[in-house]
């Protein structure tokens, strides 16, 4: 009797929970009942600026470091002398014997005792890749006090493995640019425990410049960018470039800002520049480069302009004395659309494309709500009225004027009205999940908004999962609001992971010298842009997990207590000609969430259908240069599904659930 009654307990127990579980099991309705808005065509893009060595050591191709010898005023950085046997000699910077007005400081070597092998070697970005069957298109000027050849290789930086080399003309006493080739043997183990050397067996003085070296490039552009990193960006599929930054933009001071025109041409017209980021532009990636990079990925360049402000706090707001850099603004953007009748518009040409690029937005200045002075007003207005009066066609972007509270939240909206205005955010996991709903509320009347830098900052050099999951549900929120948020881009795009090449941490993308990696925020970006619909579906919810959040230090000076936030957050979208539908989930709690999915307004919905999904077992978890896979998305077939299923959506996870609707 006993045995019954406790059974007949057991199960009144087992379907009291069933029960339970049913009322609070979270519950979704996609409610395609209800008109939806149209998704932003441009809704994700890429920003870029030199950073972590973004260009220089990271996605421009070039392997030589320091090529024009000014990295350093007192000392040849990352040049070294060789010397074998009983060869004797020095290397020492020049500045007596210029190039040209851009390339003023070479290189001198002098040999007193020759007969072994003496020459300069260069450690490169973290040394040299070496990888098999590999064909490296060396260059440098050079010229000497009497005629020899010079040897130039790729060898272990202990000189005891030669993996590709190449002999000069006889170098002559006036200044000339030499070119060979080198090749790699097809059984060669990939290394960068290298170095480039190049050197002679006689005495005498050699100068040396603009020593460059390149692997092959992304297809094949010449002055190109590394096919392994081109490739990880085209995968994204963006829609659009931001470039050339972020503080490169700005420069420290007026000398050092992004000077466009400096950065056009032949690279031996390029003399570099400082950027604030710690280390020295090569500018060989320059604004052609960035545009044909746009060109190569099938992307839209987004251009900020110089506006007369510095990080370093010098300004100019004299409408006589900021006239200069608006005439340079102009001229910037008739170098980019300008027919090839036109002064820019023939130099571009000249650099190679006959055809105007396309161009559609313009952002005045970068970050302007640092600017203490007040004085970005009166600069957008000035910028903005010329840019509208000569290309009344582009589309103009405010710096300031928006809601985020580190920036712009203490200006108003310049008078010259922005067509759009960028707003940044960089915050924890659990600040950009708070952040899901920002846009929800946002007065429709304004200017569009471009979220033109935001990351959730945890892990580094790139981030962990729990940033993955940050940054899915602040993407949750902009697809759903993107009637008004019609951009967004990532930052800091780039960070060579070598020792001393970073300088901000978390990141979307890691690369050494001789691989590349996605961390889990790449892939998550990846998943929401290649599964997008052209229009919102709305979703109601009910009985989500919630998590508390505590207050920051931001909170904590405003009074605010803790709060509670959901835990789960969606966004779905339709594509209107086939009707599947992307309904995508980020569940952050440790738990599986058992969801109740109805979908109100259909005639039928596929019983079978696809599942995406990307998860950690620990939050913290993450990709590396040497684990880059450990985290990726996976793809299954899901069925029965229909108007009305349940589906699991695993711990620390997000899900992209394809739906076939008619």
């Amino acid at each position: 009797m006993k045995q019954k009654y406790f059974l007949a307990l057991a199960l009144f127990a087992f379907v009291l929970s069933k029960e339970i579980n049913a009322q609070t099991s979270p519950a979704i309705t996609l409610r395609l009942d209800q008109p939806g808005h149209a998704v932003s065509p441009k809704l994700y893009g890429l920003m870029t600026e030199e950073i972590n060595y973004s260009y220089d050591g990271g996605l421009y191709a070039e392997l030589i470091r320091n090529r024009v010898f000014k990295d350093n005023p007192m000392a040849p950085d990352h040049w070294s002398l060789l010397q074998e046997g009983g060869a004797q000699g020095k290397i020492s910077l020049d500045r007596q014997n210029p190039v040209n007005t851009a390339l003023t400081i070479c290189l001198k070597l002098e040999v007193q005792n020759a007969g072994s092998r003496i020459g300069i070697a260069n450690d490169g970005y973290w040394g040299i890749p070496v990888r098999p069957k590999t064909t490296y298109s060396a260059s440098f000027y050079a010229k000497a006090s009497q005629p020899g050849l010079l040897a130039v290789s790729i060898e272990s930086n202990d000189g005891k493995t030669v993996y590709a080399k190449a002999q000069s003309q006889a170098i002559g006493s006036e200044w000339k640019q030499y070119k060979l080739t080198l090749n790699t043997a097809d059984n060669v183990t990939p290394t960068a425990d290298t170095r480039f050397v190049i050197s002679t067996i006689d005495t005498g003085r050699i100068w040396f410049n603009l020593v460059s070296l390149f692997p092959p490039t992304y297809n094949n552009t010449p002055n190109g960018n590394r096919p392994d990193i081109m490739q990880l960006l085209a995968g994204m599929k963006p829609a659009f470039l931001r470039f050339p930054g972020g503080n490169y933009l700005e420069g420290d001071y007026f000398t050092s800002r992004f000077d466009w025109k400096k950065t056009i041409g032949s690279l031996d017209q390029r003399p570099g520049h400082a950027s604030p980021w710690g280390y020295r532009s090569s500018d060989g990636m320059g604004l052609y480069e960035f545009l044909k990079w746009c060109e190569d990925v099938k992307m839209e360049p987004l251009l900020a302009v110089f506006a007369g402000y510095t990080l370093k706090a010098d300004y100019f707001d004299d409408p006589k004395f900021l006239q200069p850099f608006v005439d340079e603004a102009l001229e910037e953007i008739e170098y980019i659309i300008g027919d090839k009748s036109t002064k820019w518009g023939a130099m571009r040409a000249r650099d190679g494309h006959p055809d105007p690029f396309s161009l559609t937005y313009v952002e005045i200045g970068n970050e302007d709500g640092f600017d203490r002075s007040g004085s970005y007003e009166k600069r957008f207005n000035q910028f903005a009225a010329a840019i509208r009066s000569k290309y009344p066609q582009l589309k103009i972007i405010s710096t300031v004027g928006g809601k985020n509270d580190f920036l712009s939240s203490r200006f108003p909206i310049p008078k010259e009205n922005p067509d759009v205005v960028d707003e940044h955010f960089y915050r924890n996991s659990i600040e950009m999940q708070d952040m899901a709903n920002l846009y929800d509320n946002y007065d429709r009347n304004g200017p569009k908004i471009f979220v033109g830098e935001w990351a959730t900052r945890e892990g580094f050099p790139t981030t962990n999962f729990n940033s993955a999951l940050g940054d899915a549900a602040f993407l949750t929120g902009l697809e759903r609001n993107s009637d008004l948020v019609i951009m967004s881009c990532y930052a800091p795009l780039f960070v060579n992971v070598n020792p001393g090449g970073m300088q901000w941490k978390s990141d979307l993308i890691g690369y050494n010298t001789l691989t590349s990696y996605g961390s889990p925020s790449y892939h998550v970006q990846k998943m929401f842009n290649h599964n997008l619909g052209d229009q919102v579906v709305m979703i109601d919810t009910k009985d989500l997990p919630t998590q508390i959040k505590k207050p920051n230090a931001r909170d904590s000076a405003a009074g605010r207590p803790p709060k509670t936030i959901p835990a789960m957050f969606f966004s779905a979208t339709k594509d209107t000609k086939t009707g599947l539908i992307y309904l995508k989930v980020v569940n952050a709690t440790s738990g599986a969430q058992n969801v109740n999915i109805d979908l109100k307004g259909s005639s039928s919905v596929a019983s079978q259908g696809t599942v995406i999904t990307i998860k950690a077992d620990n939050p913290e978890d993450t990709n590396t240069i040497t684990g880059p896979e450990k985290i990726v998305p996976s793809t299954t077939k899901v069925k029965g599904l229909g108007k009305s299923f349940q589906q699991i959506f695993p711990a620390y996870s997000v899900t992209v659930l394809q739906l076939q609707t008619k």
